[in-house]
């Protein structure tokens, strides 16, 4: 069973929601038979890359909040954090386009080391002390060679402004077409959804459902039941009459 778990880096509910997911998927007695794949969503895909702002001015603009309030939200996001086990700097934090950071999950997807990279830059961004946004590219490809990846290889993306962008603006279309207008969103089996950072209870009861109702394949037998096929044992050959 495949889950499919569109997110943003810049999302704290990602961060949230991910960890709440995870702790469903530890308990879950067919762990070993799923498969999660992370896709792109973009908050704010139309701040340019040299747009970064401290969090806390992003989101009075954004909302129209005082500071005061961007700042209890922020406290509330930090409590929802610890309960889940996670830390989460309340202050003090940037914010900037996250194109780049999908393009490289991508790049990871294909060394299999995309979850690492995702939960690395999750780590950057909500519990560190540096900034992810503000140190420029370096910044990623120390984060990203922390994951696994090559260096020379992220920086040649980094470079390449196409490479990869197809991926993630494919990825950001099949998101409206499921009806994802917000993340974090989870797909199971292409057959469920959960929309926001659930409570584990709501993970685990969605990940048994979806196990419980994967349909078996129907065959369609129509033809000669003998028609040639390749198996375990090799092909068959085909006999002179």
């Amino acid at each position: 069973m495949r889950v499919e778990i569109w997110s943003d880096i810049a999302c704290p509910w990602c961060y949230v929601g991910k960890a709440r997911f995870e702790k469903a998927l530890e308990a879950f007695p067919h762990r070993d038979g799923v498969e999660v794949v992370h896709r792109s969503f973009e908050l704010d895909p139309g701040r340019d890359k040299s747009d970064v702002q401290p969090v806390l001015a992003m989101l009075s603009k954004k909302y129209g909040m005082s500071q005061a309030q961007a700042q209890a939200g922020e406290e509330n996001l930090g409590a929802q954090a610890a309960a889940e086990g996670l830390d989460y700097r309340t202050r003090d934090r940037d914010h900037g386009n996250t194109f780049d950071l999908h393009r490289l999950l991508h790049l990871a997807k294909e060394h299999g080391r995309q979850d690492e990279l995702v939960q690395i830059f999750y780590r950057a961004n909500f519990a560190e002390e540096r900034f992810l946004f503000s140190e420029g590219d370096e910044r990623l490809v120390e984060l990203a060679v922390e994951a696994g990846l090559d260096a020379g290889e992220v920086r040649k993306v980094l470079a390449d402004p196409t490479a990869y962008a197809d991926e993630v603006r494919a990825d950001e279309r099949e998101a409206a077409e499921l009806g994802a207008n917000g993340v974090p969103f989870f797909v199971l089996d292409r057959k469920y959804g959960v929309s926001g950072a659930q409570p584990a209870e709501v993970f685990a009861q969605a990940l048994t459902q979806a196990w419980g109702n994967r349909s078996p394949l129907q065959l369609i037998d129509q033809g000669d039941a003998s028609a040639e096929a390749c198996g375990p044992d090799g092909c068959a050959v085909p006999q002179q009459g």
